[in-house]
């Protein structure tokens, strides 16, 4: 390696987001950057700042988060992914962690990113799934979902579907697809786009099971998305049932589905 060189390195991780109050460092808090910094800082014996593809909230978890970094310090890649785990809690795992190009960015240079999100669709709870899936005791009609779905899709000011309005920037967004994948009582949404808003794939979930379920007609969604005000959707799923799932960059992809077959 040029010593003169200061590596960036590539790491894709999965949390459960349960017990982290979201990825962004907050110092008397427990976040997912928090817990990779400390790690990161242990390996390499200096302060080390992260990037990430996306900021999860709290309870969020991810099965395809993308993290980079830069360092003046080098680490044999092929030990990286293995000494992190060794230094990370049990609910934090770095699948993959690979040199990147100088300059590369988790978050500047994402193409795609890819969430799913998970409803159990049955009149009694889980045991096994409550801290996973969204339970939703009412009947989900897919054909419901899918029709109210279909006008989301594309480029569109999405400010209805926003928590909080982005600090700079505007609100318009690219949805490439939404797919909805049933097994049984559990249901998997996936969404597909260029970048998304505060809270917004939780907002459309919400508003999308409001007409799936006939609690909403079905062309609510579309009337929603039209109003461009947040007083005009529907409810906000819950985060526990949100998974950061992957993220595509030029020659890269970390997705990887949340499994609900057998």
């Amino acid at each position: 390696m040029n010593p003169w060189r200061v590596p960036t390195y590539r790491l894709v991780v999965e949390y459960d987001g349960s017990a982290f109050h979201g990825l962004q460092y907050q110092p008397a808090l427990r976040t997912v950057a928090g817990a990779l910094e400390t790690a990161l800082a242990r390996l390499f014996h200096q302060v080390v700042k992260i990037s990430a593809a996306g900021r999860t909230d709290a309870g969020v978890h991810a099965t395809g988060q993308v993290i980079s970094f830069s360092t003046e310090r080098a680490f044999p890649i092929e030990r990286l992914a293995l000494a992190l785990n060794a230094n990370t809690p049990a609910d934090l795992v770095v699948r993959d962690a690979a040199l990147a190009a100088d300059g590369f960015s988790a978050r500047f240079d994402a193409l795609e990113r890819v969430y799913d999100y998970l409803i159990l669709n049955r009149a009694f709870v889980s045991a096994l799934w409550r801290a996973r899936a969204w339970h939703v005791p009412r009947a989900i009609d897919d054909a419901r979902f899918v029709a109210a779905a279909t006008p989301l899709i594309g480029e569109h000011d999405f400010v209805t579907f926003c928590g909080e309005l982005p600090e700079r920037g505007g609100t318009v967004r690219e949805v490439r697809s939404i797919e909805l994948t049933r097994r049984d009582d559990l249901l998997r949404v996936t969404v597909r786009g260029n970048a998304f808003l505060h809270r917004m794939v939780r907002v459309m979930v919400g508003t999308l099971v409001g007409c799936a379920t006939g609690y909403r007609e079905v062309a609510f969604a579309q009337s929603a998305l039209e109003a461009r005000e947040r007083g005009a959707a529907g409810a906000t799923a819950p985060a526990h049932g949100l998974y950061l799932a992957g993220v595509r960059y030029d020659g890269f992809d970390s997705y990887r589905p949340v499994e609900i077959a057998p």
